[in-house]
């Protein structure tokens, strides 16, 4: 290990915590995890009490799932005033219409019973193949939640990006899987990446990032697992960063590449990842702005891993 990975209490409070705060939505209902609802619920709601807390953003249900998850959570949800509410990210089913009748549900329920407050849905994750699908969902989209677009990368994603900026939805990529070939190039995600930084649109990743650093490692927790190149958060969150303040596409590729610790540096200061720095102002801006979230099945491993090489 690297000096440069290790961290003292008054750093932690800076570059670290500022690059990392609230970017895990927990997944655990998704492979490889795939857990049943008891057991994904009854995890989040003890992450929630941890001390890595702080890096935990929504639970995410497939809208086919609600009701389980209701059923599942209600022992679970925060009591007392004020609540901290839990956040909930839901898949749509495909069927718009339906979906927001039930979410509308979900929500006016949960704001009036005994427990109000406790959990709110306040987005909406849905597919787009081209503009025409934003367009139309985003005019039946109430302003009220959060609306990303999971959209392909393998082609020019930029007309699906501008037409996001346009209807003011977000983007959505798919940065892995439990198979190699889920994987994106990371050509494919420098350019998407660029292509929403230069759109100013805000976006989330899912999938694929259970490591900090781009690395060779099991697809699945079987003990027979392949094992295949994945990216790492940390690349992904901080190309990000850079690229929101104008660091340009082949460079972008360059960090999502980048598999050596030695060359960050995280101080009171900011970051720096080889010539290049960030502070902390810009690291703030750019991920309550741009780089928002990614979706994992799993937060205690991206945690540990983030333990094994200094920055927690």
């Amino acid at each position: 290990m690297t000096s440069t990975m290790r961290k003292t209490d008054t750093e932690k409070k800076g570059s670290t915590r500022t690059l990392f705060e609230g970017l895990i939505d927990y997944a655990g209902l998704f492979p490889p995890a795939a857990l049943e609802m008891a057991p994904a619920v009854r995890n989040y709601a003890g992450y929630l009490q941890s001390e890595d807390r702080w890096m935990l953003g929504r639970f995410i249900v497939p809208m086919s799932r609600l009701s389980e998850f209701e059923r599942a959570a209600d022992l679970f949800f925060p009591r007392g005033n004020p609540v901290q509410p839990w956040h909930i990210s839901i898949l749509s089913s495909g069927n718009l219409a339906d979906d927001l009748n039930r979410l509308a549900d979900f929500n006016y329920l949960h704001a009036t019973d005994v427990h109000a407050g406790a959990v709110v849905v306040d987005t909406v994750e849905m597919k787009a193949a081209k503009p025409d699908d934003i367009f139309r969902a985003m005019k039946r989209l109430p302003r009220t939640l959060t609306s990303y677009f999971e959209i392909p990368i393998t082609s020019d994603p930029t007309e699906l990006v501008i037409a996001l900026a346009q209807s003011g939805a977000l983007a959505k990529v798919r940065t892995g899987g439990v198979t190699a070939e889920a994987f994106p190039s990371t050509a494919d995600l420098a350019r998407f990446i660029t292509a929403c930084a230069d759109e100013k649109v805000p976006f989330k990743a899912t999938a694929g990032l259970h490591h900090p650093l781009r690395g060779n490692y099991p697809l699945t927790y079987e003990s027979d697992s392949e094992s295949g190149t994945m990216s790492g958060f940390l690349n992904v969150f901080l190309a990000a960063a850079f690229a929101r303040f104008g660091l340009g596409e082949d460079e972008v590729r360059a960090l999502l590449e980048e598999t050596a610790p030695e060359v960050f540096h995280f101080d009171e200061e900011g970051i720096t990842w080889r010539t290049h720095q960030l502070t902390l102002q810009r690291i703030d801006v750019a991920r309550n702005q741009f780089a928002l979230a990614f979706g994992s099945c799993s937060f205690e491993e991206p945690v540990a891993d983030l333990k094994k090489i200094g920055l927690l």
